[in-house]
């Protein structure tokens, strides 16, 4: 197997196109044709992972965080990072990162979070723009359900909630073939009117090459009409964050003490509790802080994620419990997600979550 076959795995769950404009998503040492002969997951590349790497002999290294974040422009070894590259390279291992675009997909990081602690997950806080693609297609009255059939297998026509979500209209469609067609319907060279459904539903745009796949394969024509749209419309299970609720109401004393208990957590910094229940939940696992006022806007009664600074916990306000629990100890499950993802497509080969402790704080 090679290591492309690994990344399309991951990338069919996290595409690599959701990530952040800042990120640095993807194969970033190796090359994507190389024989893999094991896995290692890890939440950072550290100069110890690769060390664990070498030791059981794997080729290939899968973190959440990019151990080349900035560019580099010199590799000269003075730092962690230029060390990492340089021994990645002399001992032919890749590396892999799947950073944002794991946190912005609804069962990525925040979802493992939400799981954990038991939430029912209702949305995400900060919806993804530009992410989502509408078809609009025509083809014979008696065929409409089969081309509806199959856009809906490879994920068309999902709002929300519901799925399987198309608008259908009928109408007449005409065409000419020239010399060198062989139509479907009607005769070369002849003007042909034929009763038609227009077809349109939205999709991600990471799946665009599938619909078109979809669309062709399906429908009868020779040559297929469509058109592809962007839309500006928002992605209500694709960005930043998410809200979810508990099951039954629990004091914040009793939630903070669960949350410490489930995410195994030494420390939690928190802002003064308001003697008032948690049943509305927000989490963002990393640096987060740039979603309260989205958490707050969505009634969360505890907003959990990590790297508040000092003078932003102010900014609660007394309308929410912010509890940053660490940015390691909120991410520090993610290997979990990819172990999860390749063990099942994969249930023979060599994955390893890693035994290093990537975390550089301690705390006394």
């Amino acid at each position: 197997m090679k290591i492309k076959e690994i990344i399309e795995t991951i990338e069919e769950f996290a595409p690599i196109s959701l990530q952040e404009g800042y990120d640095n998503c993807g194969l970033i040492i190796g090359n994507s044709e190389t024989e893999v002969n094991g896995v290692l997951l890890a939440l950072d590349c550290t100069e110890e992972v690769l060390e664990e790497a070498i030791l059981k002999k794997i080729n290939l290294v899968i973190t959440h965080h990019p151990i080349v974040f900035a560019g580099l422009k010199k590799i000269n070894g003075n730092n962690y990072i230029e060390r990492v590259v340089i021994k990645a390279i002399k001992n032919n291992i890749a590396i892999y990162a799947a950073h944002t675009n794991t946190d912005n997909v609804l069962n990525g990081v925040n979802g493992l979070i939400a799981q954990k602690l038991g939430l029912n997950v209702e949305g995400v806080l900060e919806p993804q723009k530009n992410v989502l693609g509408k078809l609009v297609t025509f083809c014979p009255l008696e065929h409409a359900e089969k081309v509806r059939n199959a856009l809906f297998n490879v994920g068309a026509g999902s709002i929300g909630n519901y799925n399987e979500c198309s608008f259908n209209t009928e109408g007449i469609g005409t065409f000419k073939g020239n010399e060198f067609t062989t139509p479907f319907v009607g005769k070369p060279q002849e003007r042909h009117h034929e009763q038609e459904t227009r077809i349109e539903t939205i999709f991600p745009q990471f799946l665009q090459e599938k619909i078109v796949a979809a669309l062709l394969n399906s429908h009868p024509y020779e040559e297929v009409a469509y058109d592809i749209f962007k839309m500006e419309n928002t992605h209500p299970f694709i960005g930043s964050g998410l809200i979810g609720r508990l099951d039954n109401e629990e004091s914040e004393r009793e939630f903070l003490e669960a949350l410490k208990l489930k995410m195994n957590v030494n420390v939690i910094r928190y802002t003064a509790l308001r003697n008032k229940p948690v049943k509305r939940v927000a989490i963002c696992g990393g640096s987060g802080s740039f979603l309260l006022t989205k958490a707050i806007k969505a009634r969360a009664d505890v907003f959990i994620s990590a790297d508040f600074k000092y003078h932003q916990f102010f900014d609660a306000e007394g309308k929410i419990v912010i509890a940053d629990i660490g940015h390691f100890e909120s991410e520090q499950f993610t290997p979990e997600i990819f172990y999860k993802i390749l063990i099942e497509k994969f249930p023979k080969f060599a994955v390893h979550l890693s035994t290093v402790n990537t975390n550089p704080i301690n705390y006394l």
